[in-house]
């Protein structure tokens, strides 16, 4: 049998250690425990995404029963104490005793057996305590409280505050909300009814999308490449607002497209839906350990009119032109947090600037591809009107030639999606 909790304590480390992305060390760690019994994978990620969701409210509460603070621990005590203190307050099938004893074991097992007392008196104090905890000072909706309310980073508070006055407190909470998984159904070789039923047969529970044609939303499964038809390339996991924003670019069969920042693939292998076998779409990204990802898609899928290279989208490749050029670009990803917790907790607020350039670069370029009457989609899974809006009215006062034919924006917690932008614009 796997332990579990040693499994978590390693993911998280890798995470604190390695900078590695919550989302990728839980999916190695998955995939090599692949065929495990399934409530054990299950606990695996609700134990590791939690810690994560809940990491600046976790540290709050612990510092009030340590004399050592969280941040002066050494990492793997931290993780050890996040990981006891996320089971003691937030899961109720797991007894407090266990949540203690075996961090105790694991403080022992890695090295730590003189700070396993420490570990073990903090845990025990948080679990005789659990109902006493003290709240965050200040108002109830001022950013100092919710920043611990919802682990949110104090100046991303304060800034969807100031962005959106009437709605921030519904996005922190959209941040929380347990979501199905948005699939795309691939038309080319299967019916949305038809792999619905599919699905279900497998004891699979399916929804239909809310704002897609093409989207299922599916939950109670154990490992997406176990899902039925996964292999067979009928469906790919693409949220619904990416979706909407390929079908607002109005590809049609015979169109050639490029797709400028393309990886893992969701938006090219949509729009090759869209061209139906009858055109071209040439696929680059930057990192060509990500074109793998890309070729993975395409293939599984079965589209054969992809051209897939390694390009860098500020720099302009000569004698290219397309009917539709998609730019979805390098973002700060404030609309994808509930699903990769930790981009809230490696943000910087001056990182922002910096995206804003570089996404000014990448439209100054990319323009020059699309051909007169011809579409460029730019889009971002971020909710911050800087990188959406206000920089289409920059690009659009800079460049006369383009006019706007559809913007639209969507808010987690809001719509029952990702956070997620996206703008259509017309070449004269």
């Amino acid at each position: 049998m796997i332990n579990t909790r040693d499994i978590v304590l390693n993911i998280l480390m890798d995470i604190e250690t390695n900078k590695t992305f919550s989302n990728q060390a839980i999916s190695k760690a998955l995939s090599k425990n692949q065929f495990e019994d399934k409530r054990e994978r299950a606990f695996i990620t609700r134990l590791a995404e939690g810690v994560m969701e809940q990491l600046i409210s976790l540290d709050f509460i612990i510092n009030q029963f340590s004399k050592t603070k969280v941040n002066k621990c050494k990492p793997m005590i931290r993780c050890l104490l996040r990981m006891g203190a996320y089971q003691i307050l937030y899961m109720e099938s797991v007894p407090d005793s266990a949540a203690c004893n075996e961090s105790v074991k694991l403080a022992k097992s890695h090295g730590f057996s003189s700070l396993s007392g420490f570990v073990n008196g903090v845990l025990r104090n948080i679990a005789r305590n659990k109902d006493n905890i003290a709240e965050p000072s200040g108002d109830k909706l001022s950013p100092e409280y919710l920043s611990i309310k919802y682990s949110m980073p104090m100046w991303l508070c304060k800034k969807l505050k100031k962005d959106y006055p009437k709605e921030y407190t519904k996005i922190l909470e959209g941040c929380f909300l347990d979501r199905p998984t948005s699939i795309r159904v691939n038309t080319t070789r299967i019916s949305r009814d038809e792999l619905r039923i599919v699905l279900e047969e497998a004891g699979i529970t399916v929804e239909y999308g809310s704002y897609s044609d093409k989207a299922l939303l599916i939950s109670d499964y154990d490992f997406i490449k176990k899902v039925p038809g996964y292999k067979k390339g009928y469906f790919t996991v693409q949220d619904e607002s990416s979706m909407c924003a390929i079908k607002a670019a109005g590809i049609v069969p015979g169109n050639t497209v490029i797709d400028v920042c393309a990886a893992p693939g969701g938006k090219t292998t949509c729009a090759a839906e869209y061209l139906n076998g009858q055109g071209k779409i040439y696929s680059m990204d930057i990192s060509e350990d990500k074109l793998e990802l890309i070729e993975e898609n395409v293939t599984r899928l079965g589209f054969d009119n992809v051209d897939i290279s390694c390009h860098d989208a500020t720099e302009l490749i000569a004698d290219m032109e397309a009917d539709v050029v998609i730019a979805d670009v390098p973002c700060s990803g404030l609309g994808i947090i509930g699903r990769k917790n930790d981009i809230k907790y490696r943000l910087e607020e001056k990182q922002i600037d910096e995206l804003i350039e570089l996404q000014r670069r990448i439209l100054s370029t990319v323009k020059q591809y699309v051909k007169d009457e011809g579409t460029l989609l730019y889009s971002t899974c971020t909710i911050n009107p800087d990188e959406n809006h206000n920089n289409l009215e920059w690009f659009l006062k800079e460049n006369k030639e383009f006019y706007m034919v559809e913007e639209r924006g969507f808010l987690q917690g809001i719509d029952t999606c990702d956070g997620f932008y996206y703008a259509v614009l017309k070449k004269r």
